[in-house]
């Protein structure tokens, strides 16, 4: 369902004189990249002893010992090995004592400590990850591996709606797109009736950093509303298997998830929304386009969509809010693999979706929700689509940082139960 090209593109948009966070807070290095003891207590200490993102599933007793060692071995790289490697040993005793609940009866005791180690493996593996074309890096892709197999533990306790892992065949790949898309998936429990055998269901898609095993909160949301959750990677990221240097590889990517939703038979495809988080907000914004007609709503959470892409906002991008240097990540996300100047000189012309002119074409109904002082994606990507196509809604939260956070769950959710509420 991509474009088709009638749509007029726009051959350029020049980055605004002055960025709405304010050129202060455009120009500063936040202290957290000072290193490793700088990140954990200007940064990360703090929402870990409220077990909120990147800490979510997560215990503050199981992080600090962890950093305070690497602040005293003075491991300040978290991109390499020693700094995964400190996490290791944490989790599998974490997975050990999960274990050993499970063996009990304990259910409940066993999900929670396969929750802590998974969350202690997302940090290992932090800031990214990709296998596409190859495995970025040995030790983080170990400490992956070892968290999707201890959360897929913890979800097969979730009763009555447990996670299942599923393989959706890429029957639209094409090029170096790779033929089997992994999928987590939940589904709330049927009832009786055959007009309660089909569910609404939400497609997460996930962002440069938060994968999969990263969204019990949500599903859980989800299921508690009826819904089923398909929760997917976005291009460039884990385990994804679409080509991250093709603008249109999600396109195919959406094509064979619906195929499969639709040849399943427990979800209602008439009541399909989309909902993409931080990274993955690009690829709501392209999806709310191409896939209009087979979504009833779409969530652009923290999306960045043109200006994002703008050399002038990447140089000063690394020193904003990312806990680690960001443009190294970006550049493997989007195909350039190590190659940053490359990514810095060419990804606005071929991923803008406005130079491309996706959104030029008409869109379901999309909410646009982030932080105006987001120092990653900037809150001008999400208000340069009101000029556009369809009309579109937004939330932004004023004095926030990237994604709105902690406000924005507020209004996403009862945006969506009116989307799946309402008539087509």
């Amino acid at each position: 369902m991509a474009p088709n090209g009638d749509a007029a593109v726009v051959k350029t948009r020049l980055p605004p004189s002055q960025w709405l966070m304010g050129a202060e807070a455009f120009e500063r290095r936040m202290p957290h990249h000072e290193g490793i003891r700088a990140l954990w207590e200007t940064k990360w200490r703090f929402p870990c002893t409220k077990a909120v993102y990147p800490f979510h599933d997560g215990a503050f007793e199981d992080f600090e010992p962890i950093f305070l060692d690497l602040i005293a071995r003075d491991i300040n790289d978290g991109t390499s090995p020693e700094y995964t490697r400190a996490f290791m040993a944490t989790a599998q005793s974490l997975e050990s004592r999960g274990d050993e609940a499970a063996v009990g009866g304990d259910n409940g005791k066993a999900s929670g400590l396969y929750l802590r180690a998974a969350c202690v493996l997302r940090i290992a593996r932090f800031p990214y990850i990709t296998s596409f074309p190859r495995v970025t890096d040995p030790t983080k892709w170990e400490a992956w591996e070892l968290q999707k197999k201890i959360y897929l533990k913890a979800g097969s306790l979730w009763s009555p709606s447990p996670l299942s892992e599923v393989a959706i065949p890429h029957t639209f790949a094409q090029g170096r797109d790779r033929a089997s898309i992994p999928a987590y998936v939940r589904v709330p429990p049927s009832g009786k009736d055959k007009d309660q055998q089909k569910h609404p269901a939400v497609i997460l898609l996930t962002g440069l950093d938060g994968y999969r095993p990263d969204n019990t909160a949500r599903t859980d949301e989800f299921l508690a509303r009826g819904w089923a959750a398909v929760v997917l990677e976005i291009p460039g990221t884990a385990d994804c298997p679409a080509d991250p240097a093709d603008p249109t590889s999600p396109d195919r990517l959406l094509d064979s998830v619906f195929g499969w939703m639709l040849s399943d038979g427990r979800f209602d495809m008439a009541h399909i929304t989309l909902w993409g988080l931080s990274s993955g907000g690009y690829y709501a914004v392209r999806a709310a386009h191409t896939h209009r007609h087979a979504l009833k709503g779409v969530v652009a959470h923290g999306a960045g969509t043109h200006h994002f892409f703008d050399k002038e906002w990447l140089a000063r991008a690394d020193g904003h809010e990312y806990p680690f240097q960001l443009t190294p990540a970006l550049a493997a996300k989007y195909g350039y693999e190590d190659d940053v100047q490359a990514y810095l000189e060419g990804s606005q012309k071929k991923f803008s979706l406005l130079e491309t002119g996706i959104v030029q074409m008409p869109s379901t109904r999309l909410l646009l929700v982030n932080g105006t002082l987001d120092g990653l994606m900037p809150i001008e990507d999400s208000m340069l689509l009101f000029e556009y196509g369809s009309p579109k809604e937004a939330r932004f939260f004023t004095g926030a940082l990237h994604m709105g956070y902690p406000m924005a769950n507020s209004s996403v959710y009862p945006w969506m139960e009116q989307v799946m509420g309402s008539a087509k």
